[in-house]
C-alpha cells in the first residue's frame, strides 16, 4: 500500500461555528486489490475525525488492506478507514468493468444528482449576493452557516436570502452553536421563511432536546450527531427527521451507505455531505449518493472552496447537479 501525503489551501476561509477552515491536508492511498490499482482518499478534519498524526500513524501500520476493513483496526481512525474501503472498492468495481455507483448497486445509469450551495457566515448583504450567486447557477437548494453571530443578525441573513430568492430551498448549519430555548424561539420565524432543514441547532449530546424540537415547520437534520452519539441512538430517540452522513467522518461510503439504508427503513431520511475532501473523495460520495435512489440535494459542491484539486475535472458541477463519473470505478486514472 503506498501513502502520498497532500495539502490543499482553500480558495477563502470557511467560516464556521466551530471557526475558520482555511487549509485541508491527508494522503492519497492506493492499493492493489487481485492485480488492479485502487485509489483512495484520508482528509482528516479534527473534530470529526481523528487528527493528521492519527491518520499517519493508522495508514502506514496496514500491511494487508483487506485484512485492515476486516478486522476493525481502523474503527478509531475514520479518515484513515475511508481512504483504504475507497480505495478497495474501487479497484473492485474496475475488476468487474463498473462504475464505482454501478457496483455499489445502484440501478441502471445515473448522470448527475442534485447539489446544495453552501454559503458561509456573512454579513445579510454578502449572504444574499452569494444565494443569488447560487441561484444563477441552477441550483436548487443553498445551506447557509448560522450561528457564529448573534441569532437575530442570522434571521436578517434569512430573511435577505429569501428576499432574494424566493424560490429557492433555503437550509441552515448551525453546528451546535445555539441553546434549546434560542432554538424553540426562532423555529417560528424560519418556518415563515420557508426555511426547510435546521442542521444540528444544539450539541450534539443532546437528543432528547432535538426530539423536542421537530414538528415546528422545520426539518430538524443531526450531523456531528450521527458521528459523536451514532445513528441507532438518534432513530431510537426520535431526534431527527433527518441524518447527515459525512463518508470521511463515518468511516467510508460503504458505512454511509448502511446509515442512509437504515434511516429511510426507520422513516427518516438522509443527505450526504462532504468534509471539504478533495477530487478522490468527493467523487466517491457522488457514487454513494447515485447508488441510492430519491436522494434529495446533497452537500458535494465543494470543490469550488479549494484554491487548487487533487484531480481535475472530476465530477463537475452544472446547473445544480453533478455529474456522475461513468468510467470503471471511481475516477479516470490519471
Amino acid at each position: 500500500m503506498e501513502i502520498e501525503p497532500f495539502s490543499i489551501a482553500l480558495s477563502r476561509p470557511l467560516g464556521t461555528a466551530a471557526g475558520a477552515i482555511e487549509t485541508r491536508c491527508g494522503f492519497l492511498v492506493r492499493v492493489d486489490i487481485e492485480g488492479t490499482p485502487g485509489l483512495g482518499e484520508a482528509t482528516p478534519l479534527p473534530g470529526w475525525t481523528e487528527s493528521l498524526e492519527e491518520c499517519e500513524e493508522a495508514l502506514r501500520s496496514i500491511d494487508d488492506p483487506v485484512s485492515a476493513l476486516a478486522d476493525g483496526r481502523l474503527a478509531d481512525t475514520p479518515a484513515a478507514r475511508h481512504a483504504v474501503s475507497l480505495a478497495t472498492l474501487d479497484a473492485r468495481a474496475q475488476n468487474v468493468g463498473r462504475p464505482l455507483y454501478r457496483y455499489l448497486g445502484g440501478d441502471g445509469r445515473v448522470g448527475s444528482v442534485p447539489v446544495n450551495a453552501t454559503v458561509g457566515d456573512g454579513t445579510p448583504e454578502a449572504t444574499a449576493d452569494a444565494v443569488e450567486d447560487a441561484v444563477r447557477e441552477g441550483y436548487p437548494a443553498v445551506k447557509l452557516k448560522v450561528g457564529s453571530r448573534d441569532p437575530e443578525v442570522d434571521i436578517d441573513r434569512v430573511a435577505a436570502a429569501r428576499s432574494t430568492a424566493p424560490d429557492v430551498e433555503i437550509r441552515l448549519d448551525a453546528n451546535g452553536a445555539w441553546s434549546e430555548a434560542t432554538a424553540e424561539r426562532l423555529l417560528t420565524e424560519l418556518a415563515d421563511y420557508g426555511v426547510s432543514i435546521l442542521e444540528q441547532p444544539l450539541s450534539a449530546d443532546a437528543l432528547e432536546a432535538h426530539q423536542r424540537l421537530r414538528g415546528r415547520g422545520v426539518d430538524i437534520a443531526l450531523d456531528e450527531g450521527v458521528v459523536e452519539r451514532g445513528f441507532d441512538a438518534i432513530l431510537g430517540a426520535n431526534a431527527a427527521d433527518i441524518l447527515v452522513c459525512k463518508p470521511m467522518a463515518l468511516g467510508g461510503i460503504d458505512i454511509a451507505r448502511n446509515v442512509v439504508r437504515s434511516a429511510r427503513i426507520a422513516g427518516a431520511d438522509a443527505v450526504v455531505t462532504t468534509t471539504i475532501d478533495g477530487a478522490v473523495a468527493r467523487a466517491g460520495a457522488v457514487h454513494l449518493v447515485a447508488s441510492l435512489p430519491g436522494m434529495q440535494p446533497c452537500g458535494l459542491a465543494t470543490g469550488g472552496l479549494l484554491e487548487t484539486d487533487l484531480r481535475a475535472g472530476i465530477a463537475p458541477i452544472a446547473d445544480g447537479a453533478v455529474v456522475v463519473p461513468q468510467g470503471k470505478g471511481n475516477i479516470p486514472p490519471r
